[in-house]
């Protein structure tokens, strides 16, 4: 593919607000695992995760007209949906999956899938002991790999709140995941 011809997300954007399904198009397949990955990691529930970046994806449509670049698209994006994972969590407790689905089978041996759905298991049951916000940066941040800036955005909260943020729930988890790290 040449680069000269790829278009920026904040440029699909903007033709998005003009009415370009295309470029809308263009920025759900671009984001959509992302978009899961974010929404499973917080409910633990494939099909609840699918909802909710279908409804993120939905609301950014709906809100194309009034999009200004003030940020990266991906930053806005990953507010959207931060925010609609809270209200989710707010009108319902997660469910916690026994292991995080994978998109390829390598085959690892049975003691291998044992030992990895084990550890799967425990890091959604500590990520579910997290409060919310502490919960969403870690997602964000560690899980997702935004910045630190960007995890602060998507927040609507200062970089140094993101940064106590990451450092108690890094204590949080340190402490439900210990056993986990002597293995």
């Amino acid at each position: 593919m040449d680069r000269v011809n790829v278009r920026s997300d904040e440029d699909l954007m903007l033709a998005v607000s003009e009415g370009d399904l295309a470029a809308f198009e263009q920025l759900v397949l671009r984001h959509q695992d992302g978009a899961w990955r974010v929404a499973y990691r917080y409910t633990g529930d494939a099909t609840e995760a699918e909802d909710l970046a279908q409804e993120a994806f939905l609301r950014i449509l709906d809100a194309a007209p009034r999009y200004r670049p003030t940020a990266t698209f991906r930053t806005y994006f990953y507010r959207v949906l931060t925010r609609l994972c809270l209200d989710h969590r707010r009108k319902k407790r997660p469910v916690l999956a026994d292991r995080f689905p994978t998109t390829e089978d390598r085959s690892p041996s049975p003691s291998q899938q044992a030992s990895r759905a084990e550890r799967d298991s425990a890091i959604q049951v500590a990520l579910a002991a997290l409060p919310a916000r502490q919960r969403t940066a870690t997602i964000l941040r560690y899980f997702e790999g935004l910045s630190g800036s960007e995890t602060a955005e998507a927040l609507d909260v200062s970089p140094k709140a993101v940064e106590r943020l990451l450092a108690r729930a890094r204590e949080t988890l340190a402490d439900h995941l210990k056993d986990l790290v002597q293995e």
